[in-house]
């Protein structure tokens, strides 16, 4: 009963917000849980995107993540090759970076830009699945 309800809570939510613009056009970002983002993984077509170092990413990722270095210096030519109509997911290990990557992706005129709320580490902690690699 409280996945239903999870669901068409964030059914609603998505429903009410259109297509994430506003009335000037500009895209909304989305501070959402890790139950919220779990929903939005099963219910939408998604990019997931671990903003995250590769080498926090090998320690530990959420399934069916890509994995783009905010830091990197290829990061503006990597998030070029994403679809702006798609909706994106970010997260990196506590938030920070992924804040300031959701601001990139906004102003490079991506539609729907969905933040993880306590970012990996939040993840975790809620004891949802992770992959390693190996």
């Amino acid at each position: 009963m409280k996945h239903v309800l999870i669901i068409l809570s964030l059914a609603l939510m998505v429903l009410s917000t259109g297509c994430g613009l506003d009335s000037k056009g500009d895209t909304d970002i989305k501070l959402v849980t890790p139950e919220e983002m779990q929903t939005l993984i099963e219910l939408e077509d998604v990019q997931l995107i671990d903003v995250r170092t590769p080498e926090e990413h090998e320690e530990g990722y959420i399934p069916e993540s890509q994995n783009i270095d905010y830091n990197s210096p290829t990061f503006e030519e990597d998030i070029s090759k994403l679809d702006k109509t798609k909706p994106v997911i970010l997260y990196c290990k506590s938030g920070r970076r992924s804040a300031k990557c959701s601001k990139k992706l906004k102003e490079a005129g991506f539609v729907k830009i969905y933040d993880l709320d306590g970012g990996f580490s939040k993840w975790k902690h809620d004891g949802l699945d992770i992959d390693i690699k190996s």
